[in-house]
C-alpha cells in the first residue's frame, strides 16, 4: 500500500526509504534501478519473499543524509520470516585542505605569495567569514593589469581586473547581510570569453569579453591575500583558497606573519548545533569538536546512548560525595555553604531536579531508580506490580510520600520507554516516551527543599536505615532489563562508571555491567493493521467455509458435499473430451510458423520473441519508463 515496513534513520533523525544503489526519493534498491530484482513485480530482492535467502546490497552516497544511526526492520513476526542488516563503515574522502584558513586581525595585515599565473584564465574560490562590512580578500598588479576580489559593503562582493582594454568590474549583491560572521562563498572565474561571479547560491553575473582587444593578464607583483597598497584589508577568516585549482596553505604563511593568525576561531558560530544533548561545542585549531562530558551520552555530536544491561541482584550507586567525605563534614559545609565546588554535586540541598533515562523490562516490580539523603528525603522511581509506573517524592512536611501513579500503559512490556522528570520547587513535570508532558504539584505541606543528597542508586537500593517499606519489597529480587543514558542534573552515573573519568571514583558497582544500548529508545514501528497487513487473517472475518465455523444446518453441509462431487466430475468429462478432440484433428490440415529469428541460440521462447519482435519490446519497455516531474 505504498508504506514501507522498512527503513533507516539518518542524519537529523530523518528516515529514509532509499537502499543501496538507489538515490533520495527513489524508493528502491540497486536491483529496481537496474531493473533485475529477483520477483519483477517488486523493487527489491527481499521483498520476492521467497524460502530461500535474497539480498540487497549497495553504497548510500548521499553525503547530506549520513551516517546510517538506525536501521529499522519490520513484517519478520511471520513464521520463517527472517532478515539479517549489515552497515558497513563510513568512507570519507574530499580535500584536506578545506578548512586551512587564517585569521586577520588588523585592517593593514596580509599574507603573500608567489605571482598568480592567470593569463588567458583564472579560477578562484574560497570561503569567508567576517563581522566587517568592507575588506580587500585578495590582489595581484602588474604594470597596468591587475585582478581583485574585495567585500566593497556588507551586501556586496565585487571581481574587478583590467587585461588592457580598460578596468572591468562584476558586482554581486545579496539580499541579506554577508558580514554576519557565517561561511559565504565565492566562486570568480575569468577567460578569453567572458568573466562570472556567484557568491553562495545566488545569482550568477556574468560579463562578456569584448570581441577584440588585449586577452592576457600579465601580472608582475606578489600576490595579497587582505590588506594591499594601503587600502582597508579584510577582517576576519578566509579558508580554502583555491587559484586555477591550487590551494594556497594560509595556515603555513600565517604562522610566519604578524597580524594574522592560522586557522579560523567561530567554527561554533556556525556548526554548534550539532552539538546535540546539551554537548558543548569546542572551538579547534581547524575545526570544532563537541565536549559530551556533561551529557549522558557519547560520540561525536553527543548523540550516542550510553546504557548497560542489568542482571538479577545488579546494582549500581553513585555518591555524591568524595570517597572518604564523613557525614558530618557533608552535612557541615550543607549548613555553612552549598555552593562549595570541593563538593560534586553543586547544590546539596536541592530546589530542583532534572531526570531523565530510558528503560526496558519485562519483570515488575522493581526500582529503577532511587535518590537517597542524608536526612529522610528521598525520591524514586518504581515499576509496581501491575507494570505500571510510580514516581515517588518524600521532602518531609506530610505523613506519607507524595506519588505520581501513571496507570494508563504496561511499561513492563519489554520495549524501550523513556522517563523525563523536571521539578522546580513544588511544580513537577513529567513526559513519559512521547505523549504530552503531564503537570503535578506537591502538597502545600510539603517541604520544597530535597536535603542532603546521599547517594544515586540503579537497579536495587543498598542504603543503611530506614526504607519505606513498599521500596523495600519492590526491592526484591531487583532490576532485570536494560538502563540507558541515565542523567541526574549533570550527573551521569552510568556514563562514569562505564567510561573512567574524574569522577568514576563515585562509582561502586555489584555484579558484572555490561555495556548494551538494548535500553535506548529507538524510532518504533505502529503495529500493521488488519488492512495493511498481507500476512493477517481474521478469522472472524475471513472467507473460507471451514474456517472453524460450525454450519448450522445438516442439510447445508451435504449440499455442499453433493454440489463439489458433482462439479469434479464435469470437470472431468470436459477434460477427457478436450484431449479426444485434439488427438482426432492432429494429423490433418497443414500449419505454418513463423518462427524467430535467432530462437535456435535464444534461451527460451520468450527470450526470442522479446529480442526480435520490436512491438513487443517497445511495449515492454514502455511500460517500465519512469518520468521525473
Amino acid at each position: 500500500e505504498g508504506n514501507p515496513y522498512t527503513w533507516w534513520v539518518g542524519k537529523a533523525n530523518e528516515k529514509h526509504y532509499y537502499w543501496g544503489g538507489s538515490g533520495p526519493g527513489i524508493q528502491k534498491c540497486a536491483c529496481g534501478i537496474e531493473r533485475n530484482c529477483t520477483d519483477p513485480k517488486y523493487y527489491c530482492n527481499c521483498d520476492a519473499d521467497y524460502k530461500q535467502w535474497r539480498k540487497d546490497t549497495g553504497m548510500l552516497s548521499y553525503k547530506e543524509h549520513l551516517p546510517v544511526s538506525q536501521v529499522v526492520v519490520g513484517d519478520i513476526d511471520r513464521p520463517g520470516s527472517e532478515a539479517k542488516i549489515s552497515v558497513g563503515p563510513v568512507r570519507c574522502q574530499g580535500d584536506r585542505n578545506y578548512w586551512n584558513a587564517a585569521s586577520f586581525f588588523t585592517s593593514s595585515s596580509y599574507l603573500h605569495f608567489s605571482t598568480f599565473q592567470g593569463e588567458t584564465s583564472a579560477d578562484i574560490s574560497f570561503y569567508f567569514k567576517t563581522s566587517a562590512s568592507d575588506g580587500v580578500f585578495l590582489e595581484n598588479l602588474g604594470n597596468t593589469d591587475f585582478i581583485k576580489l574585495e567585500l566593497k559593503s556588507a551586501t556586496e562582493v565585487s571581481f574587478s581586473f583590467d587585461v588592457g582594454n580598460g578596468p572591468v568590474e562584476i558586482v554581486v549583491r545579496s539580499p541579506s547581510p554577508l558580514n554576519d560572521d557565517q561561511w559565504h562563498r565565492v566562486n570568480a572565474e575569468r577567460n578569453v570569453k567572458q568573466a562570472s561571479l556567484q557568491v553562495d547560491q545566488l545569482p550568477v553575473e556574468v560579463r562578456k569579453a569584448p570581441t577584440e582587444g588585449h586577452t592576457r593578464l600579465e601580472l608582475y607583483s606578489q600576490l595579497y591575500v587582505g590588506a594591499a597598497g594601503g587600502q582597508r584589508g579584510f577582517l576576519g577568516c578566509i579558508r580554502s583558497l583555491r587559484m586555477n585549482g591550487v590551494t594556497l596553505d594560509l595556515e603555513e604563511r600565517a604562522k610566519i606573519t604578524l597580524g594574522v593568525k592560522p586557522g579560523c576561531s567561530g567554527h561554533c558560530t556556525s556548526y554548534g548545533m550539532y552539538c546535540a544533548n546539551g554537548g558543548k561545542c569546542v572551538e579547534k585549531y581547524n575545526g570544532y569538536s563537541c565536549d559530551c562530558s556533561g551529557t549522558a551520552y557519547d560520540g561525536p555530536f553527543c548523540i550516542k546512548d550510553v546504557g548497560a544491561f542489568f542482571e538479577e541482584g545488579m546494582w549500581l550507586r553513585y555518591n555524591f560525595h568524595s570517597p572518604g567525605t564523613s557525614m558530618k563534614d557533608v552535612v557541615s559545609r550543607t549548613l555553612l555553604s552549598s555552593a562549595d565546588h570541593e563538593i560534586t554535586v553543586p547544590d546539596l540541598s536541592l530546589n530542583k531536579e532534572e531526570l531523565s533515562f530510558s528503560f526496558s523490562t519485562t519483570k515488575s516490580p522493581c526500582v529503577l531508580l532511587y535518590v537517597s539523603s542524608y536526612t529522610q528525603d528521598y525520591m524514586a522511581v518504581l515499576v509496581k506490580p501491575s507494570g505500571t509506573l510510580q514516581i515517588r517524592y518524600n521532602l518531609g512536611g506530610t505523613r506519607e510520600p507524595y506519588n505520581i501513579d501513571v496507570d494508563h500503559r504496561n511499561m513492563a512490556n519489554g520495549q524501550p520507554h523513556t522517563v523525563n522528570i523536571t521539578r522546580n520547587g513544588r511544580d513537577i513535570v513529567l513526559q513519559l516516551d512521547h505523549y504530552p508532558p503531564a503537570s503535578y504539584s506537591l502538597p502545600s505541606t510539603s517541604d520544597t527543599q530535597f536535603n542532603s543528597p546521599k547517594a544515586l542508586f540503579l537497579g536495587k537500593v543498598i542504603e543503611i536505615g530506614k526504607i519505606d517499606q513498599d521500596i523495600y519489597k519492590y526491592n526484591t529480587p531487583g532490576f532485570t532489563g536494560c538502563l540507558s543514558r541515565v542523567q541526574f542534573n549533570q550527573i551521569a552515573p552510568l556514563k562514569a562508571a562505564l567510561r573512567p573519568t574524574n569522577i568514576s571514583s563515585h562509582v561502586h558497582i555489584q555484579g558484572e555491567l555490561v555495556e548494551s544500548n538494548c535500553g535506548a529508545s529507538p524510532l518504533t514501528i505502529p503495529p500493521m493493521s488488519a488492512a495493511t497487513d498481507p500476512w493477517h487473517l481474521d478469522s472472524a472475518s475471513a472467507d473460507f467455509p471451514y474456517n472453524g465455523q460450525a454450519i448450522g444446518d445438516g442439510v447445508n453441509r451435504n449440499s455442499a458435499i453433493i454440489g463439489g462431487v458433482i462439479a469434479v466430475v464435469i470437470f472431468t468429462i470436459l477434460c477427457t473430451l478436450v484431449f479426444l478432440i485434439r488427438y482426432m484433428f492432429r494429423h490433418k490440415g497443414t500449419y505454418h510458423t513463423n518462427e524467430a529469428k535467432g530462437a535456435e541460440s535464444a534461451e527460451s521462447a520468450d527470450a526470442a520473441i522479446m529480442n526480435n519482435d520490436p512491438n513487443f519490446t517497445e511495449t515492454i519497455d514502455e511500460s517500465k519508463k519512469e518520468w521525473l516531474i
